[in-house]
């Protein structure tokens, strides 16, 4: 776990996948390992669900008040889906960043790239989950028991669109062992926080050094 927040800048953390090939799982095995990383709850004009509450699982908000935000610009990502918006506020994720806290997002490609295009781009960093195969994904589906066959051939088709893009990425993971790829999650985040851009207090401790070697001299 990286104790050092203080002294870098937050990442922006986009993991993504099929439906079924863990990404879900894996968002709560990071969390776990850091808890000081932030979830984005997303914006959306759908009303609330039995159990969610505002602020927690999602921000509420009429689609007007959606369509202001972003049309100024409050947005990193937002897109419509079966007729109701979803998007990730900016500013919480700015202040993370200048705290050095790390928000991870749970979107798909395209909410994946528009944050890659944004004015915090050089700061995401985006991971891929692929499934062993396409046969564990339906597997995974239909185990659930919660959908009918027209729902499960939409997922799959889905899940191929999703899966056409892994090229996209940072970096790929095959989900074939959760353990392993969890250590791999971890790994990638500890080197992505290490890289020298984003230790914000090097130039001053480098600085330090040269004073004191100075001052032996």
């Amino acid at each position: 776990m990286d104790r050092q927040n203080k002294n870098r800048r937050g990442l922006l953390v986009i993991l993504s996948s099929p439906s079924g090939a863990g990404k879900s799982f894996h968002s709560r095995i990071l969390r776990d390992w850091d808890p000081s990383i932030r979830f984005s709850v997303s914006a959306t004009t759908r009303p609330p669900r039995i159990g969610e509450e505002d602020g927690v699982d999602y921000h509420f908000v009429s689609r007007e008040e959606f369509k202001d935000m972003a049309a100024e610009g409050e947005m990193l990502e937002h897109a419509e889906v079966f007729d109701n918006l979803y998007g990730s506020p900016k500013a919480p994720v700015k202040a993370a960043m200048g705290a050095g806290q790390d928000t991870l997002f749970d979107i798909d490609w395209q909410g994946g790239q528009q944050i890659r295009n944004s004015s915090l781009g050089n700061d995401v960093v985006s991971i891929f989950l692929l499934p062993p195969s396409m046969a564990v994904l339906e597997g995974r589906l239909r185990s659930r028991g919660q959908d009918s066959e027209a729902v499960i051939a939409n997922r799959m088709a889905k899940s191929l669109d999703e899966v056409s893009h892994w090229a996209e990425y940072d970096y790929v993971l095959v989900n074939d062992d959760a353990q392993a790829c969890a250590e791999k999650l971890k790994a990638i985040l500890t080197a992505e926080r290490a890289r020298r851009e984003r230790q914000i207090s090097l130039n001053d401790f480098v600085r330090q050094l040269q004073t004191e070697y100075e001052d032996q001299e």
